[in-house]
């Protein structure tokens, strides 16, 4: 199997890596880059627990590839900022929706 180079802008910071082809973006961020807010629940793109944003999109980072966010801009709940982030986590905690439930 190849690996492939990548250049991606993730919570607002330039990284290059070199990945396996078949990396997930969710397995990419918490393996390398040490952003584990996101989770993996079910591994198959249903509970969304893995939610990250590509380009301000949603996507389910665990059906996601890591050379599919190649030349992407990712935000992850870490790099969410401003009083609408926090009233966002505050609510996740509220209502127990930590791991899945997006």
């Amino acid at each position: 199997m190849t690996d492939h180079a990548i250049r991606l802008v993730v919570n607002g910071k330039e990284v290059t890596a070199t990945v396996p082809a078949r990396l997930t973006l969710a397995d990419f961020l918490r393996d390398h880059l040490g952003l584990t807010g996101t989770h993996l629940g079910c591994e198959h793109g249903v509970c969304g627990a893995c939610t990250v944003l590509q380009d301000d999109r949603s996507v389910r980072a665990c059906i996601t590839l890591a050379v599919q966010a190649d030349g992407c801009s990712i935000t992850t709940v870490e790099g969410l900022t401003g009083p609408l982030a926090e009233r966002l986590r505050a609510s996740f905690t509220r209502c127990h929706g930590l791991r899945c439930g997006f």
